[in-house]
């Protein structure tokens, strides 16, 4: 799979953005060209925020505007430790009075550089009112605003020769020192980074020229004319920047976080970097070269903010594919839950299964890109699945499945989880708790597993009827539906009707049963769609199927997990020798060994050599050979001339024109893939692409 950092073309612009930013702070042509620096850091170097305003506005809305919530504490948080890194520099300059940190802290930014921050909260806050209108009337509304905020700036000499104007943009900046803020400024850029324009290469790369001619033209004749208050906004900037995102998004096939970090870092630390060049060059009499040459002045605080930024980014922990790993597609993830959807009956929601850690896949990652597709809805087996799905910041409904013991109810109450009622005895110790809980009601159909027996009307109705019990839904598994044989697919409607009689007569006797849910994976692939509120979907949301046995329904969907690992060390042997533990594999020609560091220990099975097993490397299927060791497995690289330390090992996944299906491996384990995929080892990293 081809790295999607290679072409991140947004994320590698971010850092071009955080230089362009420094050059502003640094003016670093003014010893030899004044009008060369006005180019570089006040034409030029606009581009850089509006960019990074455009960027987070792309990046909310290819998630639906969800995680605005998220976006926004993070913001507050890289907000608050900036204003902590800058107290001792707002401390040596004299600080401020309580008014003005308090205005400096909500609207200026407590340095020159810190206004961003306010400004992003803002501007999302106000972008995202604006969105409750239709899209071009929220347009509409963040221009009108970038115009006013245009007076304000280089417009300025102009827009106060207008009567009224001078008083409006005098009580303006009363609170404002410029109009370059979160009201002003970044509302237009934040919707139209939202609106990702996607035009043709070439005509962006004209339209960036022109437009940006045009910029560089109007710049200097405002600058003749002697008219700007301050040289941020300009008629024509939001033009070029929407031909300048557009050719970058043309580029950008993925995303580059080293990149994203390195900006950042670059962004916040840069004056402290210029405090401290000013003062070094001091200590060593270099004033000359380091403070009095722009360009010189410029090259080291870049230099010394790219060396701090790197020692940050230095990795504190394993590589998370250095020795065995989980890769997660979460774009075949929310194709495979759209297909899914769509099949469904109408008014029919989709449960996302997510038990066994999302049957291997990562369940909070899953669930987090699940919610943000619009799924409320989703499934675990135990209590400790539920709590760590809400600690991670899943909402709607978690139906636990499984047992939960009664002296745990308040842990239920707590994180505000559903629970399966296993029978009678079960329901009425969970109200005992005289905790208003929220549960489901299992029925027992004929799997024998849990529930009320669905023939015992009376049973089910006194479950509904017990004091503290909040019931929100009836449900029932299917023990059959994923065999095509007439025997079987008779037992299934048997227990379809005995589910649908026994949630009728509970409607008779006056009992609201909530949500009904009996749809399995496969009872979508299998059965026409049914009357119920929630189709319970696992495996099938994988893009895997527990066997290879036929469905009467197959759907288009996309594998999301792939198994890797890497070669560990390749060895010649010479023909007769024998490799591994118990003289189970011996040499039959001179044979090239490759260790790979994946091994039972990691949820494989100990035998799974012995069944025929293969790994792929450089797009070649090579066989496992010898017994598994616990943390690693011997493969026959003899065909793969070049099979070398590092390279990557897919066991689940495609590699070249081959692939190994999570079905395929199953089989030659001797089990079902959701066996196989819920057995994948923790100490497995999981990487979400």
């Amino acid at each position: 799979m081809k790295q999607r950092s290679s072409h991140a073309a947004l994320d590698l612009f971010r850092v071009a953005a955080a230089v362009l930013v420094v050059a502003i702070h640094t003016s670093p042509l003014t010893s030899y060209t004044q009008a060369g620096d006005f180019f570089l850091t006040r034409i030029l170097g606009r581009v850089a925020v509006p960019f990074f305003f455009m960027v987070s506005g792309y990046f909310l809305a290819q998630k639906g505007w969800v995680s605005t919530r998220s976006f926004l504490k993070k913001t507050l948080a890289l907000y608050g430790g900036a204003v902590l890194l800058y107290l001792p520099l707002n401390w040596y300059q004299g600080g401020f009075s309580p008014w003005e940190w308090v205005r400096r802290l909500l609207v200026e930014g407590t340095l020159y550089h810190l206004w961003y921050f306010p400004a992003l909260v803002v501007g999302v806050l106000l972008a995202k009112g604006l969105l409750r209108l239709k899209l071009p009337l929220a347009l509409t509304g963040a221009a009108l605003l970038y115009l006013v905020g245009l007076g304000g700036d280089s417009y300025y000499g102009l827009a106060v020769q207008i009567p009224g104007l001078k008083a409006l943009y005098d009580g303006v900046f009363q609170l404002f020192s410029h109009t370059r803020n979160g009201l002003f400024f970044a509302p237009l850029f934040l919707l139209l980074g939202a609106v990702g324009i996607s035009l043709r290469p070439a005509v962006a790369a004209a339209g960036l020229a022109s437009s940006f001619a045009a910029m560089t033209a109007e710049a200097f004749l405002l600058r003749s004319f002697g008219v700007q208050r301050h040289d941020s906004m300009y008629l024509f900037l939001p033009l070029c920047m929407v031909f300048l995102f557009s050719l970058l998004l043309s580029a950008n096939s993925g995303e580059n976080r080293t990149g994203r970090r390195l900006s950042a870092l670059i962004y916040l630390l840069h004056p402290w970097c210029i405090v401290l060049v000013r003062g070094g060059a001091k200590v060593l009499r270099l004033n000359g070269l380091l403070i009095e040459n722009s360009l010189f002045h410029f090259a080291a605080v870049l230099t010394l903010s790219c060396l701090l930024s790197a020692l940050i980014l230095l990795p504190r922990r394993p590589r998370k594919d250095a020795r065995a790993w989980r890769e997660i597609d979460i774009g075949a993830l929310e194709t495979n839950a759209k297909a899914l959807r769509s099949v469904l009956s109408p008014g029919c929601r989709l449960m996302a299964v997510v038990k066994a850690d999302a049957y291997g896949h990562g369940a909070v990652p899953v669930a987090r890109a699940l919610q943000r597709q619009g799924i409320r809805e989703f499934a675990v087996a135990c209590l400790a699945e539920g709590v760590a799905l809400r600690r991670a910041g899943i909402r709607g409904t978690i139906l636990i499945l499984g047992y939960t013991d009664p002296t745990e109810a308040p842990l239920l109450f707590r994180y505000r989880l559903t629970q399966a009622v296993a029978d009678l005895s079960h329901a009425q110790a969970l109200s005992a708790r005289k905790l208003p809980l929220h549960v489901h009601v299992a029925v027992d159909t004929g799997l024998h597993r849990l529930g009320v027996d669905a023939g015992d009307h009376e049973q089910l109705a006194r479950l509904y009827r017990l004091r503290h019990l909040r019931v929100d839904g009836t449900f029932s598994h299917l023990s059959d539906c994923d065999s095509l044989c007439k025997e079987d697919m008779e037992r299934t409607r048997s227990q379809l009707e005995q589910f649908q009689e026994a949630v009728d007569a509970l409607r008779f006797m006056g009992c609201r049963p909530g949500k009904v849910h009996i749809q399995s994976s496969y009872a979508v692939w299998n059965l026409p769609p049914q009357r119920c509120d929630y189709a319970r979907i696992g495996i099938a949301l994988y893009g895997v199927y527990s066997s290879s046995s036929a469905v009467y329904h197959p759907l288009a969907l996309q594998p999301v997990l792939s198994l890797k690992s890497r070669v560990a060390s390749v060895r010649t042997l010479d023909a007769g020798e024998w490799a591994g533990y118990g003289k189970v594999f011996q040499t039959r020609r001179e044979t090239r060994l490759a260790t790979v560091s994946i091994g039972y220990a990691d949820g494989l099975p100990r035998d799974l050599p012995q069944r025929g097993g293969t790994v792929l490397i450089h797009g070649q299927r090579c066989p496992m050979v010898g017994r598994m060791f616990m943390d690693q497995l011997l493969v026959d690289v003899t065909d793969c001339a070049d099979a070398a330390a590092g390279d990557v090992v897919t066991l689940i996944g495609q590699d070249g024109p081959h692939c190994i299906s999570a079905e395929r491996l199953a089989v030659s384990c001797g089990t079902i893939t959701n066996e196989l995929l819920s057995r994948l080892g923790q100490r497995l990293t999981l990487i979400v692409r």
